[in-house]
């Protein structure tokens, strides 16, 4: 049986709160300190509960029991490596990153630069793992002349030998290569292009560093306690969180920026996530927010350089008790806010509901948006782990309704059903035929049904029709936009002068202003009926 039976014991902790005593938990665990894993299904199923209760103590000593554990946990690995037990199941995505592991994975060029200049020689070219080594020809032809004696005409050419040859003593493969790729006359786009082309494997050896998932942790002391039952979902209101008080917001300083987002890329980059704005991060403006009940999120937009064509965009990750526990993406325009929201497999059984609404309430209050939209991938649309986790009632039960007319009526019959069988599930089958809809959450102020046939692709096709470049191009949909008045004209070349120039929040503030701007953009962004899906 190994460690099962403890496992359950302490598992069952993750779902007590308000119950039991703290003092029967704290003994567990302090005997927790002195088992041992003899599998990695025992090692990472103990990794988890107790990153779990770290981020939900029960006490101030539950988090110090837990983190004494977790700190050591590379140990455990090690034992379990000594003894010949294989360690690939830690790369799995769900459970990749704990300590005394390694991962591998295709990160850009500027995740993978990142990665290289802060964790050195943990991070190098898994060349076990380098399946195309062929594609370092043309590459490496460019920044190694003497490789044309061989790389044109020779079959098998030994790349890594010719890579070892060029770099300095003590420098890694990976750091050789991103620095002459720094060197070359190539914009950032051309440069990561390149290097893109690659499709280069690289292996981060983890290890007992401080980035793993096991000891990354926020800088502070600040720990709140759950000595009573956990927020479930049907105690959520939307509508209430809307209307509540402003949440605390600060702008972080250069240094503090800096070191936040390099945490947040390591966090991201563990799980083999690689977000948009976390690789392209407004450093200029970091924001962060205590949302309550010891959950923390940093968020932020991308620099001018980087933005969309005319979706405002941010992105942020969120913190609990100091432990990373998610992240959430904003694409942006007037009003209206698609949201993608990802709270780690870890946290799943803990106040996710309340942790969405806290997030939405304080993007509604940051940035003026009050129509939420949540995208098809996100319920299920080529998403089988959105569609087992049941996500479409996750976001049902908070409020949000299917846009398209046939979606809402196979919903209303589901909820009948579940009202009148006990026990009854949605089959398979019926998630996947909802989950090809947006779902819309209408907020205080915001115009029923205005956005529900709103597609950006249909906008951004109708700007390129027209002709048109890049915000502006906007302006050749208004049909009437010579009866503007002169204060009208102002607004929106205010609007498409702030994308260049100021804050992601900015332009879509001064965006939200325009109403005519506003309704041009629905009316050429709405999709016919019949190409909408079934």
């Amino acid at each position: 049986m190994g460690l099962i039976p403890p496992l359950d014991r302490l598992d069952l902790w993750k779902t007590r709160f308000g119950q039991g005593s703290d003092r029967e938990l704290e003994r567990l665990l302090t005997s927790a300190a002195r088992w041992r894993c003899s599998t990695p299904a025992e090692a990472i199923r103990f990794h988890e509960t107790l990153l779990f209760l770290r981020a939900y103590p029960r006490s101030p000593q539950v988090a110090r029991l837990a983190d004494r554990i977790l700190f050591g946990f590379a140990e455990r690995i090690r034992r379990m490596e000594r003894a010949g037990v294989d360690l690939e199941a830690f790369e799995a995505p769900e459970v990749s990153g704990i300590a005394g592991t390694a991962l591998g994975a295709v990160f850009t060029f500027e995740t993978a630069s990142s990665l290289a200049a802060r964790h050195g020689r943990r991070i190098d070219i898994g060349w076990d793992r380098y399946d195309a080594v062929d594609r370092l020809g043309p590459v490496l032809a460019r920044l190694l002349p003497l490789l044309a004696e061989e790389w044109p005409v020779e079959a098998h050419v030994p790349f890594r030998e010719w890579m070892g040859a060029a770099r300095p003593p003590g420098t890694t493969d990976l750091a050789w290569l991103l620095q002459r790729l720094a060197a070359l006359p190539l914009s950032p786009g051309e440069r990561s292009s390149l290097y893109g082309s690659l499709g280069l494997a690289l292996e981060w050896n983890i290890g007992g560093s401080p980035v793993s998932r096991s000891r990354l942790r926020l800088p502070g002391r600040k720990l709140f306690v759950h000595r009573e039952p956990l927020i479930r979902t049907g105690a959520v209101s939307l509508e209430r969180e809307l209307r509540s008080p402003l949440i605390p917001v600060r702008r972080l300083g250069p240094r503090e920026a800096r070191r936040i987002l390099d945490l947040i890329l390591d966090t991201s980059a563990m799980r083999y996530r690689e977000l948009y704005g976390f690789s392209h991060p407004d450093e200029r403006a970091v924001d962060h927010a205590d949302l309550g009940r010891g959950v923390e999120v940093f968020f932020f937009g991308v620099p001018p350089e980087r933005r969309l064509p005319l979706r405002a965009y941010h992105a942020g990750m969120f913190f609990k008790n100091r432990v990373p526990a998610g992240y959430v993406e904003l694409l942006s325009l007037f009003e209206r806010a698609e949201v993608g929201f990802n709270l780690y497999y870890t946290f799943r059984e803990g106040e996710s509901a309340w942790i969405y609404a806290r997030l939405l309430r304080l993007f509604h209050q940051a940035l003026g948006v009050r129509c939420f939209s949540v995208d098809p991938y996100q319920i299920g649309l080529e998403n089988p782990e959105a569609i087992e986790s049941g996500a479409f009632w996750f976001y049902r039960k908070l409020g949000f309704r299917p846009v398209e007319p046939g979606v809402a009526a196979l919903v209303a019959r589901e909820e009948r059903r579940i009202r009148s069988t006990p026990g009854y599930r949605s089959s398979r089958r019926t998630l996947e035929r909802i989950a090809r809809t947006y779902l819309i959450y209408e907020g205080p102020g915001a115009e029923p049904g205005a956005w529900d046939g709103f597609h950006i692709r249909s906008l951004a096709l109708a700007v390129q029709r027209a002709g048109g470049k890049p915000p502006e191009g906007v302006l050749a949909l208004v049909p009437d936009r010579g009866k503007w008045t002169a204060e009208e004209k102002r607004a929106a070349a205010r609007i498409f002068a702030a994308r260049q120039r100021a804050e992601e929040s900015v332009y879509l503030r001064q965006m939200q202003r325009h109403a005519k701007l506003r309704a041009a953009v629905l009316e050429a962004g709405r999709t016919p009926r019949e190409a909408r899906p079934l």
